[in-house]
């Protein structure tokens, strides 16, 4: 389960990346001009990141730990609430329920099941047990999924 929302969220930081046209292998080829320019994708911001976590990962791509990183340094301040530098157990269900219902639409992220789910994840998330769950405890969670 983890996997796959890693995956989504890999995605949401690659594909930018991937629209990219490659630069030729040899510096010294001319450029011709059925080539087209490449300019680098914009940075995408808080206000643009959840939306595109909800678009399919490439079959078979695993995200990398500098990937889940990158994305939990993006997405962190979307659900810290109250800017703390910290998630507490709402703040981490929100974003859990994101990442559940992307990766499974049919899933009803009310229920009971996925309320449950949660609890468990956060409890396992927050390593040293401080009721709050920063970026390192995050990222290294997800990480386990990966």
């Amino acid at each position: 389960m983890f996997k796959q929302m890693l995956l989504i969220g890999a995605a949401a930081v690659s594909l930018p990346a991937m629209a990219q046209t490659a630069a030729p292998a040899d510096p010294a080829a001319p450029t011709t001009a059925a080539q087209p320019a490449t300019t680098p994708a914009p940075a995408a911001d808080a206000a643009t990141a959840p939306a595109a976590a909800s678009q399919p990962a490439p079959s078979g791509a695993a995200a990398t730990p500098t990937q889940i990183a990158q994305i939990v340094e993006q997405e962190f301040p979307t659900y810290d609430g109250d800017k703390n530098g910290d998630l507490n157990e709402a703040e981490f269900g929100a974003w859990m329920k994101k990442l559940r219902a992307a990766t499974d639409p049919s899933a009803d992220v009310e229920s009971a099941e996925v309320k449950t789910w949660i609890g468990q994840a956060f409890a396992s998330a927050d390593g040293d047990k401080s009721g709050a769950v920063d970026k390192t405890e995050l990222t290294g969670f997800l990480s386990r999924g990966a």
